[in-house]
């Protein structure tokens, strides 16, 4: 059983999702465990090919309640694995969902909503068995609408109480400024970023990098923003367009800073070709670069605008990583090791704590490219392309 904190998602947002809304009634039950007259529950799904976000709302009916824990339970294969607004943990298919210190207490008719991110593969019907703090929400807890429920629009891509919320239209000159300044973390040759209005994905200036092969070609452009308290899933949502395919060296163009490795980097890159994650501690890739771990990575498409999205679990060794409106599959992990994709990266238990954002491009062998960043964000509530 692992705890997973969020606000993170599922395949990415530019998919249309079906929502299917499920109420649980009211029910007066006797007393228990301080629910006294039930509770309502109002359970709202949208779900795609393998994966589904809920946004669930639960109101009291019975006495005021100081702490609430809800619990249902998945007949079907969903696993959940983020949510945002609360703390859920799965052991099997039991769900407990329990609130965080701001919206834990629940006056009499007061309500809680929180969101989770899951996973299916076969079957995925709704929940029916609803309780809060022990005592069932009323019925099967579950009460068909009856009228199709309309479409729920997936999450705006804008980006909302996000820390940083950035399109570069706000530079006014060719070298990064303001919330946004040049780095070379250890070393600096010949690589360059410049504030580029010529190439952009929205507006008119993106940020560009013209990376150079060799170790000591570190050019990045770091954010001024602290995102030390960003969580507990940090949510990355950035448009990157490059022009080389990706090498067969190792090579980083996302660097985020991380306390939990004395301040070395949780990178993302790539290496054989494909996308991959590095732990710059111990080198740890996610995936591993085994044939079966590269297979299930995907390549950087070259000469297009690319959307590409990271949630990092700072409460458990979680990542989710979304290339355009696809979840890779080798760059996901959830803490349960599988032979050649993660075992090397779920090696280490102390989850990530990122506290910057660097974007650039570090090569430890071959590998020039020009890269250019633009619509970047980070907040603690996913955010769409």
């Amino acid at each position: 059983m692992r705890s997973l904190l969020a606000r993170l998602p599922r395949r990415p947002w530019t998919a249309v999702l079906t929502a299917a809304v499920l109420s649980a009634s009211a029910l007066t039950v006797l007393p228990a465990s301080g629910a006294e007259t039930g509770c309502r529950v109002d359970y709202t799904v949208n779900k795609w090919t393998d994966g589904y976000t809920a946004q669930i709302k639960v109101t009291n009916l019975g006495p005021a309640l100081d702490g609430w824990r809800l619990t249902w339970t998945y007949t079907g294969d969903q696993r959940v694995t983020s949510a945002w607004n609360a703390t859920v943990t799965q052991t099997g298919g039991s769900v407990v969902a329990t609130g965080t210190s701001w919206n834990g207490a629940l006056p009499t008719g007061g309500a809680a909503e929180f969101g989770l991110q899951g996973t299916w593969r076969s079957a995925d019907p709704a929940p029916s068995d609803f309780a809060l703090n022990g005592v069932p929400c009323g019925g099967d807890g579950t009460t068909p609408p009856t009228t199709p429920p309309p479409t729920t629009p997936p999450p705006n891509a804008d980006c909302g109480d996000a820390v940083i919320c950035s399109d570069f239209e706000d530079q006014t000159g060719s070298a990064p400024s303001g919330d946004w300044r040049f780095t070379a973390p250890d070393c600096q040759g010949t690589g360059t970023a410049a504030v580029d209005t010529a190439v952009a994905h929205s507006g008119s200036r993106s940020l560009r990098i013209d990376g150079r092969a060799g170790y000591c070609n570190h050019a990045f452009v770091a954010a001024t923003a602290d995102l030390s308290s960003v969580g507990p899933v940090m949510h990355v949502r950035m448009w990157v367009r490059h022009t080389t395919a990706l090498p067969s060296a190792h090579v980083t163009f996302v660097s985020l800073p991380d306390t939990s490795q004395s301040g070395r980097s949780l990178r993302v890159g790539g290496q054989n070709g494909a996308l991959q994650w590095n732990r710059e501690s111990d080198d740890a890739t996610l995936p591993e670069q085994s044939p079966a771990g590269v297979a299930l990575s995907r390549p950087l498409p070259t000469g297009s605008w690319q959307c590409l999205r990271f949630a990092i679990d700072t409460t458990a060794p979680g990542l989710e990583t979304w290339l355009g409106d696809e979840q890779v599959p080798g760059l996901h992990a959830d803490g349960v090791p599988t032979q050649d994709i993660d075992r090397q990266w779920l090696a280490r238990t102390t989850p990530p704590r990122p506290t910057a954002l660097r974007l650039g491009w570090e090569s430890y062998g071959a590998g020039d490219d020009t890269l250019w960043f633009d619509d970047v964000a980070v907040g603690s509530a996913p955010i769409g392309c």
